[in-house]
């Protein structure tokens, strides 16, 4: 019984800690919940412009070359708004154009 009025116990603790973090709508999306070995517990996220990670670097840039076909991608040009890679095709060279943000999104 008392087994049972525990696990009863412990199920109305995490529903009423879920419940709470739903209060605010705009910090719900920073805030995670993990339950782990070390019980429950929050972890606060930053948003992604604050970790500087709102741009295509080199190395995401020729795994993105790479994906598209490329073969020994070399990133030749960066700029402000976007990212130049070279590299070899079946058809001879080859050249593709990111976007300077997250994600290397072709132009």
């Amino acid at each position: 019984m008392k087994k049972i009025l525990a696990s009863a116990g412990l199920a109305l603790a995490i529903a009423a800690g879920g419940t709470a973090g739903f209060a605010g709508v705009a910090n719900a999306q920073g805030v995670e919940l993990r339950v782990g070995p070390d019980g429950i517990r929050p972890v606060i996220r930053e948003p992604r412009r604050e970790r500087g990670r709102d741009r295509c670097g080199e190395r995401e840039a020729r795994a993105a070359a790479r994906d598209s076909g490329l073969r020994d991608p070399e990133v030749v040009r960066v700029t402000e708004r976007r990212v130049v890679v070279e590299g070899m095709t079946r058809r001879g060279p080859q050249r593709i154009t990111f976007a300077n943000r997250n994600g290397c999104p072709e132009i």
